[in-house]
């Protein structure tokens, strides 16, 4: 079948910075078009951006694609999580939408944590234990600062929900976005009555949740948009559930992703909650689970101290002794927000080259100690059992010669970094495609072969750098800032 029969799908990935689309061929993966359109977000004493801009982004993206897009028989957006998006009677939204990254509403979310009787209470009824970046805490903030926008508000809604009800004009959602927000309880699939009476939101308010496989409805008559009138609208998704799903992750494959943030997850058939909260019990796109672990210092951490040291990111060297924790912005796994960077180990033969090698290390070190934790094991027991599975690495580092030998020779597992690109859109027109087909998204994408790619030998255990880094963490809390 030629790309010019074939059924096209797109997929939409609205994130912090910018939108992307891919047009699709159902049939094969191929790409047969695509747009980017930007986005700003403030810089003032929160995190914040105005929806309708994202609504032009969408427009603006589509309009790269020309006459593909107006061929598609169904489209699917995925955005980023947590956000609140507070819209009046108008249907436009009352104040700009509060981010993931708006951390304003720290205080709030740990004291509707405690009145709910604390995290273990939270893990076992809704999966997580909310963390600031959850949407509960910048409802709660928004009521105690800005009561009038509240009171103007008649519908909350998720990025990714504000999109697709502009499409459709119906309210809805998907579980693995309403996952995030701390009123959706795993526990009964649905919204918690008294977590939402906790947090004085009115039910009538939210959007519907839409089920996997299911059509969130059709695009209504928008002139501004190249779709045909009726085409099909999947239920959409959050980020990290599009990327799980543009793999078509299968369970217990483990996912390191390398961006400014560190994300590791993997696709479970049961949930397993985390009282301590390192573990979010998010839910994915198809019906199962996404248990998920965020480290803060990532490549954007290490390409600073690159910059510090005068040097190329590539510009690693082996050897030496020094152990340099990039906390640069407090950390989350392990869990000390009140971090900086730690340097330790420093001799008169210490190299620039070994010093960022260091810094690659210990970014590393924290991602595995996260994996272990999403796989419920200590990794090295996990890469012990299961040393024939690749990690599968993603993100704007996994590209990076430097990450993947630091990753396979810290982790002692084989590597495999994917070929294709825009995981996020590609597995939002995965679950258009599958409203067309039938199939299972994730069957999609690995028909597709979206995980294809080289994979990496594992090589054997640096046991003397991770015991190394190890020492230095356990000793050096206290110098690290602490849990504070």
């Amino acid at each position: 079948m030629s790309v010019a029969d074939a059924p096209l799908v797109v997929g939409v990935d609205s994130s912090t910075q910018s939108t992307k689309v891919l047009v699709v061929d159902s049939s094969s993966g191929e790409v047969v078009a695509s747009g980017q359109a930007p986005h700003t977000v403030s810089s003032g004493a929160g995190r914040e951006s105005d929806p309708a801009q994202w609504w032009q982004a969408l427009q603006d993206a589509l309009a790269q694609c020309g006459d593909y897009a107006r061929r598609a028989a169904a489209v699917s957006v995925a955005g980023q999580q947590h956000g609140l998006v507070t819209l009046g009677s108008d249907g436009r939204p009352v104040r700009p939408a509060l981010l993931w990254n708006d951390v304003r509403p720290a205080a709030r979310t740990a004291d509707l944590v405690q009145r709910l009787g604390g995290p273990k209470a939270w893990a076992e009824r809704v999966g997580s234990v909310p963390a600031p970046a959850f949407t509960i805490g910048k409802w709660a903030w928004l009521r105690e600062n800005e009561p009038a926008a509240v009171a103007a508000t008649t519908a909350v809604r998720l990025p990714h929900d504000y999109l697709t009800e502009r499409l459709t004009g119906q309210g809805t959602t998907d579980r693995s976005d309403a996952s995030g927000t701390g009123w959706w309880a795993a526990s009964m699939e649905g919204y918690d009555e008294e977590i939402l009476a906790l947090a004085e939101l009115d039910p009538a308010l939210l959007p519907r949740v839409v089920g996997p496989g299911e059509v969130a409805g059709t695009v209504r008559d928008i002139p501004d948009l190249p779709f045909s009138t009726g085409t099909l609208v999947a239920p959409g998704m959050g980020d990290n559930a599009a990327a799980a799903l543009g793999l078509g992750l299968l369970p217990g494959t483990p996912v390191l992703s390398l961006g400014t943030s560190g994300t590791v997850y993997a696709v479970a058939e049961e949930l397993t909650p985390d009282p301590s909260g390192t573990v979010s019990g998010f839910a994915d796109a198809r019906g199962d689970w996404l248990p998920l672990a965020c480290t803060l210092n990532c490549t954007l951490a290490v390409d600073r101290i690159a910059a510090l040291l005068g040097l190329d990111r590539e510009a690693v060297e082996a050897g030496g002794s020094a152990v340099l924790l990039p906390f640069l912005d407090g950390e989350r796994t392990p869990a000390l927000p009140g971090a900086s960077g730690l340097l330790q180990g420093l001799r008169h033969e210490t190299t620039p080259g070994q010093l960022l090698q260091a810094a690659y290390d210990g970014a590393v070190f924290a991602l595995l100690q996260a994996l272990g934790l999403v796989l419920g094991q200590d990794e090295r027991a996990s890469s012990a059992s299961a040393s024939t599975s690749p990690l599968l690495l993603i993100g704007g580092g996994a590209r990076g010669t430097a990450w993947q030998q630091t990753v396979r020779r810290l982790s002692g597992r084989p590597v495999q970094v994917p070929r294709a690109q825009e995981l996020v859109a590609l597995g939002a027109a995965a679950q258009a495609a599958g409203l067309l087909t039938g199939e299972d998204a994730a069957a999609v994408a690995r028909r597709w072969g979206t995980a294809d790619g080289p994979v990496l030998e594992p090589t054997s255990w640096d046991d003397a750098t991770l015991e190394r880094i190890e020492q230095v963490l356990t000793t050096a809390v206290p110098l690290l800032g602490g849990g504070s």
